[in-house]
C-alpha cells in the first residue's frame, strides 16, 4: 500500500514537473520589463524546461535553463548596471543561445565576445539557475494551492447557498 502511494506521488510530481515546464513562469527581475523578453527566449524557455525534466528523470539534479538564465540576466541589465562577472556570464550565455538557436549569422562582434567563464562564473552560474529552478516551482506551488484553496471557497458558498440555515450538510 505504501509503495502504491509512494509511486502516485512520483508520478504526480512527474506530471506536475512536465506540465510546469509548459507553464510555470518565466522568472525574471522585478521591475516590469519581463514582457520585453524576445519571443524565442521564451520558446527556448519552454524547450530547455523540457530537456531538462527529461534529464530529471534519467536521474540528474533538477536546474533552471540557460535561457531562463539568459531571460533573468536580460532583464536584471536593464533595471541595474552589472557587475564585470555577471557581465561575462550573460555575454557568455546569450552567445550561446542566440548560436543554438539559430538568432545571429556567423558570430557576435569581437568586442562582446566571451567565449568561455571561469569557475567562479560558473559557481555563481550554477547558483542563479538553481535558484531560478526552485523559485518557479515555488511559485506553481503556490499557484496550486491558491486554487485548491479557491475551490474550497466556491464549495463552501454553494452549500450555503443550497443549504438552509437550520440544517448543516457535511
Amino acid at each position: 500500500m505504501a509503495d502504491s502511494m509512494q509511486s502516485n506521488t512520483k508520478v504526480d510530481r512527474q506530471i506536475s514537473d512536465l506540465l510546469g515546464a509548459l507553464t510555470d513562469p518565466i522568472i525574471v527581475m522585478p521591475g516590469g520589463w519581463g514582457d520585453t523578453i524576445p519571443e524565442w527566449i521564451k520558446q527556448a524557455i519552454t524547450l530547455e524546461r523540457l530537456i531538462e525534466n527529461m534529464k530529471h528523470l534519467n536521474g540528474e539534479e533538477p536546474s533552471g535553463t540557460d535561457a531562463e538564465a539568459v531571460a533573468y540576466l536580460y532583464t536584471a541589465s536593464l533595471e541595474a548596471p552589472m557587475g564585470s562577472d555577471w557581465t561575462s556570464i550573460y555575454l557568455y550565455l546569450s552567445r550561446k543561445e542566440m548560436l543554438a538557436h539559430s538568432k545571429i549569422e556567423g558570430d557576435v562582434p569581437p568586442d562582446i565576445k566571451v567565449e568561455a567563464i571561469n569557475n567562479y562564473q560558473q559557481d555563481e552560474l550554477l547558483h542563479l539557475k538553481q535558484w531560478i529552478y526552485r523559485t518557479r516551482v515555488q511559485a506553481r506551488v503556490d499557484i496550486e494551492r491558491a486554487g485548491r484553496r479557491e475551490q474550497k471557497e466556491q464549495v463552501k458558498k454553494e452549500k450555503e447557498i443550497l443549504q438552509p440555515s437550520m440544517f448543516e450538510l457535511k
